[in-house]
C-alpha cells in the first residue's frame, strides 16, 4: 500500500524504510547511515499509483536493486573519498504534470546531482524536459526511442530502450519468418498516447501495406477509453485474422475482454505496452494465452547475470519478472558508471562520461547514438499457461508460438 509523504528528519536517512516519498539505499535502510556520511543524492519520479503501477513497481525494484548492490559494494569513488547513493523516488501518479512537479522538486529543493526516468514517452518525456532545462543528466528507459528522439535535440538526457520500427515490423516479420497464412486482413486499436499513435496510427498501416495486409479499420481511442464493443464488431464482420493493439494495461485487458464476449478469435492477436506486465495475466487467466506482445529482454539472454536477476526478482517479491526490472536497473548502473568515471558530481563530467558509454550490461551492449538514444533489439513474448515466452526470432525463442490463437 502506497503511504502518503512523509517529512524528512534530520539524523539517520530513512531509518526503517517507512514512506514512499524516499526510498534509500539498502544501507539506509539498515539504519547504518547517517547524515555525517557522504552521500550522492539521485532522483526518480516514477508512477507507483495510477494506470501505469504496474510498471512503476518493476521500475521501483530495479532502480532500488542497483542502488542497494552499488552501496554494498562500498558506494562511488569521488574525490577520494566513497560516497554512499541515496536515491529519492516520488510517485508520478500515472500523470505528466506530476512527473514535471516532481523532477522540479527533486532538483530544486532536493538537490539531486541525477535523474532516473518514469515509463512511457507521456511521463519520460515530461520529466526530461525538467531536467534539461536544469542541465541535469537523466538516463531513462522505458521511453520508445522515436518519441524520445522527436521531442528536442537532446544534451542532457540519454534513453536506453526498443525503436518503435522494429516493434512496429516484428508481427509481420515473424509472419515472414515463420511462414504463417492469413488472410491479408487486420483490425488495428491503438490509444492516442504519443508511442500508441506513432505505432498504432503510422507504423502498423506502412508495414501492412508492404506486406500486401489490408487493414479493414483503424481505430484511435482516448487513453483511458473501456468501451470497443463497435470497432470489435466491424473486425470480426469484416473476418480480420490479425487484431494489433496498443494500450495500456487497463484498456488492453478490456479490449481481450471484449473480444471473447463477441466471439471475435483472430488467429494472431498481438497487443503492445499493456500485454507487458504480469498484471495482464493475472487479470485475464486463460484469455491471456496466445498474446503476443513485444520485447526487448528476457532472463534467458546471455548476457551478465540475466538469469540471476530474474530469480532474485522472484525470490524477494514472490512475483514474477518482467524485463522493466532489466532495463531499469541497466539505466541506473549506467548513470552510477558515468558518476564514478567522472569522479564528480558536476553535471558537465557525468554528462561528458554518459557520452562515452560502452559496455554490456544485463540488457545487453549500450552505447549512445548522436540523439543520446541506446537500441535494444526486439523480440516477441507469448502469454503461455501465466508465462511470457519469446517466440520469435528463433535463435532468441524459449518457446514455440502458439497459432492460431487459442
Amino acid at each position: 500500500m502506497l503511504r502518503m509523504p512523509m517529512p524528512r528528519k534530520p539524523g539517520r536517512i530513512g531509518a526503517g524504510c517507512p514512506s514512499a516519498w524516499i526510498v534509500a539505499a539498502s544501507l539506509a535502510c539498515s539504519g547504518l547511515a547517517t547524515a555525517a556520511e557522504p552521500e550522492v543524492l539521485i532522483g526518480a519520479s516514477i508512477p507507483l499509483s495510477g494506470s501505469l503501477a504496474s510498471f512503476g513497481s518493476y521500475e521501483q525494484w530495479g532502480y532500488n536493486t542497483a542502488v542497494n548492490d552499488l552501496n554494498t559494494a562500498g558506494g562511488l569513488m569521488i574525490a577520494g573519498q566513497m560516497h554512499k547513493v541515496r536515491l529519492i523516488v516520488l510517485d508520478d501518479k500515472t500523470d505528466p504534470s506530476v512527473t514535471q512537479s516532481n523532477t522540479e522538486t527533486l532538483i530544486s529543493r532536493e538537490k539531486v546531482v541525477a535523474m532516473l526516468g518514469s515509463c512511457t514517452p507521456a511521463l519520460v518525456n515530461a520529466g526530461a524536459l525538467v531536467a534539461e532545462r536544469h542541465k541535469i543528466p537523466m538516463v531513462t528507459p522505458c521511453d520508445p526511442l522515436m518519441a524520445f528522439k522527436s521531442v528536442r535535440p537532446w544534451k542532457y538526457v540519454w534513453d536506453i530502450f526498443f525503436e518503435e520500427s522494429e516493434l512496429g515490423s516484428a508481427p509481420f516479420r515473424m509472419l515472414s519468418d515463420l511462414g504463417i497464412q492469413t488472410n491479408h486482413r487486420a483490425l488495428v486499436l491503438h490509444d492516442n498516447g504519443p508511442d500508441g499513435q506513432v505505432v498504432g496510427g503510422q507504423i502498423w498501416p506502412e508495414v501492412a501495406a508492404k506486406n500486401q495486409i489490408q487493414i479493414v479499420q483503424n481505430s484511435a481511442f482516448p487513453v483511458d477509453n473501456s468501451q470497443f464493443t463497435s470497432v470489435i464488431g466491424a473486425g470480426k464482420s469484416n473476418g480480420a485474422d490479425l487484431v494489433l493493439v496498443d494500450a495500456i494495461t487497463p484498456a488492453a485487458i478490456a479490449i481481450r475482454k471484449q473480444l471473447a464476449a463477441a466471439g471475435y478469435r483472430p488467429k494472431l492477436l498481438v497487443m503492445e505496452k499493456g500485454a507487458e506486465p504480469q498484471q495482464f495475466a493475472q487479470a485475464l487467466g486463460a484469455l491471456a494465452d496466445g498474446v503476443l506482445v513485444g520485447g526487448y529482454w528476457d532472463p534467458s539472454f546471455p548476457y551478465p547475470g540475466a538469469a540471476q536477476l530474474a530469480k532474485r526478482f522472484e525470490s524477494e517479491t514472490h512475483q514474477s519478472s518482467s524485463q522493466h526490472i532489466a532495463d531499469t536497473l541497466t539505466a541506473a548502473q549506467v548513470l552510477f558508471d558515468a558518476i564514478a568515471a567522472a569522479g564528480s558530481t558536476d553535471p558537465e563530467p557525468i554528462n561528458a562520461a554518459l557520452a562515452r558509454t560502452n559496455k554490456i550490461y544485463v540488457t545487453g551492449p549500450v552505447k549512445f547514438d548522436a540523439q543520446h538514444a541506446s537500441a535494444l533489439p526486439i523480440v516477441l513474448m507469448q502469454w503461455q499457461k501465466g508465462r511470457a515466452l519469446v517466440v520469435w526470432p528463433k535463435n532468441r525463442a524459449n518457446g514455440t508460438l502458439l497459432f492460431p490463437l487459442p
